[in-house]
């Protein structure tokens, strides 16, 4: 008797470690998915707020005009940064650039000052461009305003379409990662269906059978959540350590947000799957016990 309780014990014991690391993959496998759908957006605004539109000046205007022009610049809302390149800085680095001076062919310095401006995401479209650059050419000292639109355009679609793909694929993840926890879950409660059944043949009353049951859910999902938040944690480790760079999309809201919702899914999943388990068993006949 004593060796069939402990056979039942390590069978019960097995199945929650199955049960663990079966939702522990399906976990890694959601919080990836946000993961990338976090930084895929991080992305796109690191993408959108380096490109540069450049403001051309006009050749009477003197250096503390321009950059008195800068900071007023700075104030606007759509401002990300400003670089001020003055005349003398324009013929160095072209300088630099050719090999040669322009000046000593040409007897002056044919460059003309301008400012650079990333622009924040949400104004790196060409609607907001256009009100812009038509607000920027308004004032007599620039001459005029110059952006990549076609790189624009086409960032701006690619990454559209990106961020569709992943939205999409998040959801039906969600979903596949709901139906494969869920059905792990039943599997373990119908190895235990006659448990279920005993106790309220002694007159266990529902919520009685269910706290044992859903108590356990509880503590696995916490379990193969935190197992799922240490593997995703390696992962961006191993990354960072390949290419440090990445922590310019990949920010410390990006973990947190992952990290939480995974701790989140995994409990609330467990949990909710498991009620419904031991509720489906609980409604069920002695009789039907033995027909599924």
């Amino acid at each position: 008797m004593g060796k069939k309780r402990n056979n039942t014990r390590v069978r019960h014991g097995l199945q929650g470690i199955t049960l663990c690391i079966s939702t522990a993959l399906v976990l890694i496998l959601l919080g990836m998915v946000v993961f990338s759908v976090l930084t895929a957006r991080n992305l796109s605004s690191y993408v959108k707020e380096n490109l540069t539109v450049t403001m051309i000046l006009g050749e009477d205007i003197t250096d503390p005009e321009a950059r008195q022009m800068c900071n007023d610049l700075r104030k606007r809302p759509y401002i990300n940064n400003i670089t001020y390149i003055s005349k003398e800085q324009a013929l160095k680095e072209q300088t630099e650039a050719m090999g040669t001076d322009p000046s000593e062919f040409i007897g002056m310095n044919p460059f003309t000052a301008s400012i650079e401006l990333q622009l924040k995401a949400q104004y790196a479209n060409n609607d907001s461009l256009k009100w812009i650059s038509k607000s920027l050419k308004s004032d007599r000292k620039v001459t005029d305003i110059t952006y990549p639109q076609d790189l624009m355009d086409s960032v701006n679609r690619n990454l559209n379409k990106i961020n569709l793909v992943l939205l999409v694929l998040a959801v039906l993840l969600t979903c596949v990662s709901f139906s494969l926890i869920n059905n792990t879950v039943k599997l373990g409660m119908y190895a235990r269906r006659f448990t279920i059944h005993t106790m309220k043949l002694v007159g266990a009353s529902w919520n009685f059978i269910r706290r044992p049951f859903l108590g356990s859910a509880v503590g696995t999902g916490l379990l193969a959540a935190v197992l799922a938040d240490a593997v995703l944690a390696g992962g961006v480790y191993a990354l960072y350590t390949y290419e440090p760079g990445v922590l310019t999309v990949i920010t410390w809201q990006v973990m947190a947000i992952t990290g939480g919702t995974v701790f989140v899914f995994g409990l609330l999943i467990t949990l909710l799957c498991s009620w419904v388990a031991v509720n489906k068993f609980l409604r069920m006949k002695a009789g039907d016990l033995y027909k599924i």
